[in-house]
């Protein structure tokens, strides 16, 4: 069974994150970390599966938050922690629309 386009994004955004902070760990320590070379080919592979518009909207989001993909528990979004209108639960939770924040703009996906 092939991932939905929402689980390729919240992988890209975790591969993302550990690059960009072994990145700066690499530039602050002054010598090579290792395991950057992988995390960049995982970058390229996950955006190569995930569809052009949503991968614009992340690589959008991500210039203003570090984490551009949040969680949604008890109908409230855990990246600005603002309760999100109940016509959100039914539709997000389909997995078949993605969802955006409508206080912060962060991508949404569901845990229970």
């Amino acid at each position: 069974m092939s991932k939905s386009q929402l689980e390729l994004l919240v992988l890209y955004q975790d591969v993302d994150v550990m690059l960009k902070e072994a990145e700066e760990e690499s530039q602050k320590l002054g010598f090579s970390t290792k395991g950057i070379d992988q995390l960049k080919e995982a970058v390229v592979e996950l955006s190569a599966k995930i569809e052009k518009k949503y991968l614009r909207a992340y690589e959008r989001i991500s210039k203003r938050y570090k984490h551009s993909i949040a969680p949604v528990k008890n109908n409230t979004c855990l990246g600005c922690f603002a309760k999100l209108p109940t016509s959100y639960l039914a539709q997000g939770r389909s997995d078949e629309k993605i969802m955006t924040c409508e206080n912060c703009g962060r991508i949404l996906y569901w845990i229970d």
